[in-house]
């Protein structure tokens, strides 16, 4: 499958995408999520949904992969005020925000001249996706909200255990080997219990994604964003799109009753649960995701 490849001017920095599938076909918009590159949207994920007659833009997210870094934006004072405000469905003063980031989705839309897709998030990208869509529904036919949040009040939080490894990262000075065996260590934390990867295959994803970027100051950003942002439940709200909302039961990270509330809060959304699933799309739930995906689509 070709797979064309470029850099976006988008709202003042530059997004690296991915574009694959018939230009004349309608546009599936995949926004991955915290610290997530594209290639993690799977490229047998991404065909499934090119054979079924979309074309699909992948593409990384600020701060993160190919993608300008805001270096000259800086983080200060101590984050676990950002996160209890944030456990109350408050703002806090952040370098940027989930709005600045749906800004980004709008420019790359308008650099690739979609005038409208179907937009779907993973994850921080769901929140993304949350905050467009509600703001710009002439851009959107369909929204499908993967493992995410409304980060309204009183939800519960990650499971320590998913939260402690993000929170504190490989450690100052880590080796390169450490690093990917953080990151190995992460994504089998996160991952789905009843689709686990093998240690090689972890390993290996991981060396890819630390070979194409590694930019941890990124991170913090990104997730400042999200506990920065506040509440999206006011947003949500006001999504009139056909909307599917699809969580794993087995979610340490964001928990299955976030998804639940973003379902609870969209008129007319249907939610997915699938048993065994974490807070990654491993090849067994790639069928599943991308069915109710097309369905959702077509609704449209």
């Amino acid at each position: 499958m070709e797979i064309r490849r470029g850099i976006a001017e988008a709202n003042g920095i530059e997004l690296a995408y991915e574009d694959m599938g018939d230009v004349l076909h309608p546009t599936i918009l995949l926004i991955m999520g915290l610290s997530a590159q594209l290639t993690l949207w799977p490229l047998g994920f991404c065909e499934q949904l090119v054979k079924a007659g979309y074309r699909v833009v992948r593409f990384d997210n600020r701060d993160i992969g190919l993608s300008t870094k805001l270096s000259h934006l800086k983080v200060t004072g101590p984050v676990w005020k950002r996160f209890l405000r944030a456990q109350l469905g408050l703002s806090s003063p952040v370098p940027y925000t989930l709005h600045d980031m749906a800004e980004d989705v709008r420019g790359l839309l308008d650099f690739l001249q979609i005038p409208s897709a179907h937009v779907v998030g993973a994850s921080m990208g769901g929140m993304i996706t949350q905050v467009f869509a509600a703001k710009y529904p002439q851009r959107v036919r369909s929204v499908g909200i993967i493992f995410s949040s409304t980060n309204q009040p009183f939800l519960p939080p990650p499971k320590p255990s998913a939260l402690k490894p993000l929170m504190s990262g490989p450690g100052k000075g880590a080796t390169r080997e450490q690093i990917i065996a953080h990151s190995a260590k992460f994504m089998r934390t996160i991952g789905s219990p009843k689709y686990p990867f093998t240690q090689d295959e972890l390993v290996a994803m991981a060396t890819e994604l630390n070979a194409r970027s590694y930019h941890p100051a990124g991170v913090v950003r990104q997730f400042n964003a999200i506990i920065g942002t506040g509440s999206l439940k006011p947003l949500t709200r006001r999504i009139d799109k056909p909307t599917v909302v699809i969580h794993g039961t087995a979610d340490p990270l964001v928990r299955p009753a976030c998804g639940k509330a973003i379902a609870r809060n969209i008129p007319k959304a249907r939610l997915v649960m699938i048993p065994g699933m974490g807070h990654d799309l491993p090849p067994g739930v790639w069928e599943r995701i991308t069915h109710a995906l097309i369905v959702n689509a077509k609704q449209a």
